[in-house]
Parts: C-alpha cells; sequence; structure tokens
C-alpha cells in the first residue's frame, strides 16, 4: 500500500511513518513544519519507497494531489499542546477544522479510506469515569478558550461521520489519550518531556495547579500500532475507538518519579493556571479511558507501562544533553 500520512514530521506521525515502512508500505508524508520537526523524519528521507512535501493540509490544491495519489490516509495534522491551543486560539480552529475538510472531502472523493486522529479532550469535564465512546461531551462555554480545541476535534468527528452516513466514506477515528515517547517537545506544553528537561537540568519541576488532577500515558509505539491495525480492520470503519493506557498518575506523583529517575535534587513547585496560562484556562480533574471497545475489535493491549515511557524519555534527552 502506499499512504499519506498528514503531520507525519510530529512526534506520532513520524513514529507511525516508521511502522509503515517497515511492514513494507510506501509513505508520503505532509507537513508544513509549523509543530512537527525535519528532525524526526531525516533519517528517512533518501528511501525509495518514502517522500515528504512540506505544505500545509489547509491547502486543497496540494491534499487533493497527495490525496490521489495514495490508497489510504492517515489523518495526523493539527494544531498540538495546551499551550498552543490556548495562545493561538485561531490557527488552532482554522487548522484543525480546514485541514480535515480538505482531507475528508478529497477521501471521499477519490474512495480512500481514512483514519482520523482525535482527541479524549472531546470528553470535556464529563465526570464519568472511565471515558468510554458512546458517553457524553461535556464541553465548557465559549467564553473559555481551552475549549475551541475539544469542539473543533468534535466537528471533525461529526463531519468524518457524515461522510461515513452519506456516502460510506471507509474512515475510522481514534480517540487518543496524552500519548508519549521519544521524538515528543515540551515545547507546546506536554508535560512528561518538560519535567524530564526540567529534573536533568536540576531546575525546579513545575505543576500547574495543585498537581491532583490524573492523567494517563501511553507509548507512542503501541499507539501507532494501534492505529495501524484500525486501518486494516475493514469492521472498524465508520466508529470511534479510544487508544490510549488506563494506568492513572496524579501530576505531582508524577513529578516525584521523574526527580527519582532523573536523579535530581530539584524542588517541586506549584505554579498557578492563572500564572501558567493567559486568561480562558480551565483544566479537567480526571481522563481515563474505557479501552473494551478497542480490545474487542483489534485485540489492543499497551505493552509498555509509565515507567517504560519514562525511562524512554529520559534516555532521549540525555542523550541530546551530550
Amino acid at each position: 500500500m502506499k499512504y499519506l500520512v498528514t503531520g507525519g514530521a510530529g512526534f506520532i506521525g513520524s513514529h507511525l511513518s516508521e511502522r509503515l515502512l517497515a511492514e513494507g508500505h510506501r509513505v508520503l508524508v505532509l507537513d508544513d513544519l509549523s509543530t512537527g520537526r525535519y528532525e524526526n523524519i531525516a533519517h528517512l528521507e533518501g528511501r525509495a519507497n518514502f517522500e515528504v512535501r512540506v505544505a500545509s493540509v489547509t491547502d486543497p490544491a496540494i491534499v487533493e494531489r497527495c490525496v490521489n495519489e495514495v490508497e489510504g490516509v492517515f489523518h495526523l495534522a493539527s494544531a498540538v499542546g495546551v499551550k498552543l491551543v490556548v495562545d493561538q486560539p485561531v490557527k488552532t480552529i482554522e487548522t484543525i477544522v480546514g485541514g480535515t475538510d480538505n482531507v475528508l472531502k478529497f477521501c471521499a472523493r477519490y474512495r480512500r479510506p481514512v483514519l482520523l486522529t482525535s482527541t479524549s479532550e472531546v470528553y470535556g469535564k464529563s465526570e464519568k469515569i472511565p471515558f468510554a465512546e458512546g458517553d457524553d461531551c461535556v464541553i465548557g462555554p465559549t467564553t473559555t478558550r481551552r475549549w475551541a480545541y475539544a469542539c473543533a476535534k468534535a466537528l471533525d468527528e461529526f463531519l468524518a461521520m457524515a461522510h461515513w452516513n452519506e456516502s460510506r466514506l471507509p474512515v475510522v477515528i481514534a480517540r487518543l489519550f496524552n500519548t508519549v515517547g521519544p521524538r515528543q517537545t515540551g515545547r507546546y506544553g506536554m508535560v512528561i518531556p518538560r519535567f524530564i528537561e526540567q529534573g536533568l537540568a536540576g531546575e525546579p519541576i513545575t505543576v500547574f495547579g495543585d498537581g491532583t488532577q490524573s492523567r494517563c500515558f501511553a507509548h507512542v509505539l503501541d499507539v501507532v500500532g494501534a492505529l495501524v491495525k484500525l486501518m486494516e480492520t475493514p469492521a472498524a470503519r465508520g466508529d470511534v475507538f479510544n487508544i490510549g493506557n488506563a494506568e492513572e498518575v496524579t501530576i505531582l506523583q508524577l513529578a516525584e518519579r521523574v526527580r527519582t529517575l532523573t536523579g535530581s535534587k530539584s524542588t517541586i513547585r506549584l505554579v498557578p493556571y492563572s500564572q501558567a496560562f493567559a486568561a480562558g484556562f480551565e483544566d479537567m480533574v480526571r481522563r481515563v479511558p474505557d479501552l473494551a471497545k478497542v480490545r474487542r475489535m483489534i485485540d489492543y493491549r499497551p505493552t509498555r507501562n509509565l515507567d517504560q515511557i519514562l525511562d524512554d524519555v529520559r534516555a532521549e534527552l540525555t542523550t541530546d544533553r551530550t
């Protein structure tokens, strides 16, 4: 198969491209390098079955040419990270909704199967734990910037399901929960690389809020394996699946584990949300995935726990510092 990976120079997209190449597929990456990095895919250039085009998914002419050349599409291109979402809300909405509209429109025109990556953010402020795919989404007010991202990704899902319902476009939606691993940067607010960088540098490990909020972290290699399997499973089309890991940890506990892992004498400093983000930020207390549905569909079972995730990120960041 020849696949298009939008956002293929990003953290997850680059690992997905590697996985597809390892399975013998050809890969065309489309990325404008706004949040992705060329360094993530530099080692893949030069291969006969790999190509990169530096352009945006918001350009319909480019997207149409790319979709027409391939046999399937993994659509990962998106605004990423809490900091970017809060600081650049217009770009966030335009990139997500405009890019997905282009991808789905041309996939429908040329009948290309497409996997759309969504996010756990669509569950919003729901207090029903764990989050299951059929649960209601509880979104905050439009005056709170944080919810622009959640609503834009939810609209992506509605649009994808509309194409499925109207024309049976072969589409599957994957809601990702806090994917972490090598190549992820703390630049856009991702907590694990940020904590580890601070620990290695002996700087205060900064925890936003009171640290009692909890998250579940999945290794990127587990996640990309699930994405490939979902794309290859016809029974998954027209449906939504959580992908993540159900191992829950509070952010304060995470900071303490990072401090131990890095052998650091860093202090742990609590920073109020009002100081960490611009006005319009609101956080969720817990975000835990129900993985029963994806387990039934593709026998998805995460193989790497949080300790392994932290070790992999620490090893890469330690190497970067030497």
